[in-house]
């Protein structure tokens, strides 16, 4: 099925996700319209990550269901013909692209090897859709012939986002994905997916502790505390006027004038309590 402009691009319902007596999500839900960017927000342990892993299967949910074009994922994926359409429903793009590119192939090799393994066999067309999607990326000849290594951290993780969109998938899900890189190449990064987003209609799933970077580029924002949602909507209303504790609590955690860090983790403990 093909998402109208009232039909939601991604659909998310009650995920649940335990690790033996922890509950590491409860009760998330959200749906992301085509060319939508959602954030999902929290600390470390609040569920976002395996929320993000869920979403690409890469973590089975013990509840609820993902829903990609009208079309249900299954919880287990059988057979190539699966995987591969998996992997074109839902990509993610990780922290440390130097970790998740293999270091023995140069980025060209990289993307060839995506396109090749999705059926796209005529080398002459792989090479151009190559050139096409680093371009897309503003990556260069010099940078296609590059072992990972002799890239930059920005450069990297332009390579893994060219990778991610090979497969032309109907949403991105970014993890932390800029939070590794210097302010000055997040904002390169952030204005890159912004244009993609805007440019493809892909889905973006955003997933960062950081509000300002979710501020840049998401238009709604998913709070996570301890697993489960506690705040959700257009994300200007959430940030000028937050409803929960605990999104005041990471506003209030933003260094700034007059900032408190004892104040911030007496606030923190109470909420813990």
């Amino acid at each position: 099925m093909t998402p109208t402009a009232q039909s939601p691009l991604l659909e998310v319902a009650d995920l649940r996700k335990c690790y033996g007596p922890t509950v590491a999500v409860d009760g998330v839900s959200f749906t992301l319209p085509p060319g939508g960017a959602l954030g999902l927000v929290g600390e470390s342990g609040s569920g976002k990550t395996t929320t993000a892993r869920m979403l690409v299967g890469l973590e089975r949910p013990d509840r609820g269901t993902i829903t990609v074009r009208g079309e249900p994922l299954a919880a287990r994926v059988h057979g190539r013909t699966a995987r591969l359409a998996r992997a074109k429903a839902v990509q993610i793009v990780f922290q440390d692209p130097y970790l998740s590119l293999d270091g023995r192939l140069s980025i060209a090799a990289t993307v060839d090897g995506v396109l090749r393994l999705h059926g796209l066999s005529d080398r002459a067309a792989r090479a151009g859709r190559v050139r096409d999607l680093l371009a897309q990326v503003g990556l260069g000849d010099r940078e296609a012939a590059a072992l990972p290594r002799h890239l930059s951290g920005g450069q990297r993780q332009r390579a893994a986002i060219a990778r991610a969109l090979a497969v032309e998938p109907s949403v991105l899900v970014l993890d932390e994905a800029v939070s590794a890189l210097d302010v000055s190449v997040q904002a390169q990064v952030l204005n890159l997916l912004t244009d993609i987003r805007t440019e493809t209609g892909v889905g973006l799933v955003f997933v960062s502790h950081d509000l300002a970077v979710v501020r840049y580029v998401c238009n709604e924002a998913l709070v996570l505390h301890r697993g489960r949602p506690v705040e959700q909507g257009p994300l200007e209303p959430l940030l000028e006027h937050p409803a929960h504790p605990y999104t005041r609590l990471l506003l209030a955690s933003v260094p700034h004038p007059g900032w408190n860090p004892d104040d911030i983790a007496r606030r923190r403990r109470e909420l813990s309590a």
